[in-house]
């Protein structure tokens, strides 16, 4: 029986189902009373548990909120597929790199607070960064080699350095434009480096000035995974005089009412960790959990929950502030989604580019998205994603512990088709 034949008593119980339960800083909304269908919202559920039968996901959770007041917040599947325990609303999930644009706000209140400039180069904090060289490729040649070559293990990258032509700076970094560990070269070259399991930012983050650059910079878009968006943090670290998960603290989450929001897992809080599962030939497979860390990585080492987050990006929305709490002004939000690197340059895809730790949607037709012109957030290694839409007065969160761009995409459809005024 399709969902439009079933009786009126039973969709009105769906409709509520979805509906959210206010939380601690965002109140609840009926979606008519914020522009959106309650019928086109269930299109966000119909989607996920597709994913969920065809085996591409465990489960996952969804919040959509417009004009400040949530209208759709839904725990979807499982959370644990050995123990088949359901998905809840207050799951944790690891967030990966959502914790950039985190880091990038943390970055931007010092830049209001005079401590740090856009412009500054990194080495003016962290000496260590003066002076770096970039890896230039040699030309492939020679011929193959002795038979079975072909199934030995590829050879280390081989390239040569020249002097970097300027330093890199914070704005390099929040951008992804620095070249730091941004490729084969690079990377290859920082595992010769490598963080031990013990060692902090302040142990670590200097050895990287050791690491050659992919490239010039500024010269082209590069996604590096942990090493810009580390050093960030470490930097934070140094102006603010505090650790970086006591910055994050007690200026962004307690502010923000963001209760569950850290780096290391708490005892009390273990039975509600969604587990991480790898998409395989032989289905999802669990990934063991990293556990508590002294390492602060501002690039992916957050958890967090929908709720916790779509506070974070109300406050985007807000431009700065969220229940009388303002952590940066509406000038400064307005930058961090501003396009600082357009389509144009070597390394964007058409239709979007990058402002200050977001992905900023520049022109939605290029895109082929519905998401609106000026839209900015980001995901994470593990597949949580997140947007918000000064346009619409909107944001959307979607959590979840496996990788799938696909679904990513399918969200902001199924979300963006729900507004109806």
């Amino acid at each position: 029986m399709s969902l439009t034949t079933r009786p009126w008593k039973y969709v009105l119980f769906v409709a509520l189902l979805v509906l959210p339960v206010a939380g601690a800083t965002l109140p609840g909304a009926k979606p008519e009373e914020v522009g959106l269908s309650s019928e086109r919202l269930q299109r966000i559920h119909q989607m996920i548990q597709r994913r969920i039968d065809a085996g591409d996901i465990a489960g996952a959770v969804t919040l959509v909120a417009r004009n400040g007041r949530v209208a759709h917040f839904e725990a979807h599947g499982l959370m644990d597929i050995a123990t088949r325990k359901p998905m809840a609303k207050d799951a944790i999930f690891r967030i990966a790199s959502m914790s950039k644009p985190i880091t990038g706000v943390a970055l931007m209140m010092m830049v209001e607070e005079g401590k740090v400039r856009l412009t500054d180069p990194v080495s003016k904090f962290i000496p260590e960064f003066k002076g770096l060289n970039v890896a230039v490729p040699k030309p492939p040649g020679g011929a193959r080699g002795a038979a079975g070559a072909a199934q030995a293990a590829p050879a280390a990258p081989q390239f040569y350095t020249v002097p970097a032509e300027r330093e890199i700076t914070i704005r390099d970094l929040l951008t992804h434009t620095s070249g730091l560990v941004s490729g084969t070269n690079s990377t290859a070259e920082a595992a010769k480096v490598a963080r031990k399991p013990d060692e902090k930012l302040a142990d670590y983050i200097p050895r990287l000035g050791t690491v050659p650059l992919e490239f010039q910079p500024g010269s082209r878009w590069s996604y590096s995974p942990g090493a810009g968006f580390d050093t960030l943090g470490r930097i934070v670290e140094i102006v603010s005089g505090q650790s970086f998960d006591q910055f994050l603290r007690q200026r962004v989450f307690e502010p923000l009412g963001m209760k569950d929001t850290f780096f290391s897992i708490t005892e009390d809080r273990i039975p509600r960790i969604a587990m991480v599962y790898q998409r395989t030939a032989n289905g999802l497979q669990k990934q063991n959990d990293p556990g508590p860390t002294p390492y602060f990585s501002g690039a992916g080492g957050l958890r967090s929950t929908a709720e916790d987050y779509a506070s974070f990006a109300q406050m985007l929305v807000n431009g700065g502030q969220l229940n009388g709490k303002r952590l940066l002004s509406p000038r400064t939000v307005e930058l961090m989604g501003s396009l600082y690197v357009p389509d144009t340059l070597q390394g964007r895809p058409r239709g979007e580019g990058f402002g200050l730790s977001v992905r900023v949607v520049s022109d939605a037709v290029a895109r082929l998205t519905p998401l609106s012109n000026v839209s900015f957030g980001w995901g994470g290694a593990q597949g949580t994603h997140f947007w918000v839409d000064p346009n619409q007065q909107m944001i959307a969160v979607y959590m979840v512990q496996t990788s799938n761009n696909e679904i990513q995409r399918d969200f902001e459809n199924a979300v963006m088709q729900a507004i109806v005024e």
